[in-house]
């Protein structure tokens, strides 16, 4: 038998866990949850469906490229990848591979993340 799991959070390693839930709390519209007196904070989602984000706060984050990071699907990537940058975020790099591309971003702590068109279900 094989035990069917959930995923039910995405947790980043920072040096200050408020802030940076605080900062991604606002690009999502979730709610901020300080569930450890500031040494662990989640996000918890605006329709309380699907992924929670969490910030463990740490002494020393893995430096370089993360090895896990968030794809967001807006509906104007262009429009989103503006405001990501105004608020915070670094441009990172633009790929395209075929008829798919993607912005690379990096929140204020410098985890790296995507913006991208959503597929549609031909394109999936």
């Amino acid at each position: 038998m094989t035990t069917t799991m959930t995923v039910e959070m995405v947790t980043f390693d920072t040096l200050d866990a408020r802030a940076l839930a605080a900062w991604w709390a606002a690009r999502t519209g979730g709610t901020v949850v300080d569930e450890a007196e500031g040494w662990f904070v989640a996000v918890e989602p605006a329709d309380g469906a699907g992924l929670r984000l969490g910030f463990q706060k740490v002494p020393d984050p893995t430096p370089g490229k993360n090895r896990v990071h968030l794809d967001l699907h807006p509906s104007d990537p262009a429009a989103a990848v503006d405001e990501l940058v105004a608020a915070g975020a670094t441009f990172v790099a633009r790929h395209t591979e075929g008829p798919f591309s993607w912005a690379v971003l990096a929140d204020p702590d410098g985890n790296q993340f995507c913006v991208s068109q959503p597929q549609t279900a031909a394109g999936s």
